[in-house]
């Protein structure tokens, strides 16, 4: 046997170490699918100008991300984008969501929504922290 360091792991390797903990987690899991889920504001050209997307499982929306151009901040259009995936996760079942978002970029933005902060990261990466928020969908 040989422990080794790898500096620059291969994406294929992340993938197979990726394939054998879902394999562990769906033969002990209580849900046996999750899908991916997204929304996305395309301009009169097709480029995309704002979206969220995360996925679904069990009873949980999880946000990966929700990114909204500069020249539409300001205008609603990322409660919108909030607003359309939470519905679009609660038609598959979804009655929680749970999001993670740094300290200098949209806790307001989600609080106004109804997201509480369930647990802060101090001094993540550094000096900052990171706050992981829920929200009860219906």
């Amino acid at each position: 046997m040989n422990i080794e360091i790898i500096d620059e792991p291969s994406a294929e390797f992340v993938s197979f170490l990726d394939e054998k903990i879902a394999e562990f987690n769906w033969a002990r899991w209580e849900v046996s699918e999750r899908k991916a889920i997204a929304v996305k504001l395309s301009d009169k050209n097709g480029d995309v100008i704002a979206g969220a997307a995360g996925r679904t499982f069990g009873d949980w929306l999880m946000i990966n991300t929700l990114w909204v151009s500069e020249t539409l901040r300001g205008q609603k259009m990322g409660s919108q984008l909030l607003e359309k995936i939470e519905l679009a996760a609660q038609a598959r079942g979804c009655n929680k969501a749970l999001l993670d978002t740094l300290n200098f970029q949209a806790m307001p933005f989600y609080q106004k929504h109804g997201y509480q902060v369930q647990w802060t990261q101090q001094g993540y990466p550094k000096i900052g922290c990171k706050y992981y928020m829920v929200k009860q969908l219906t």
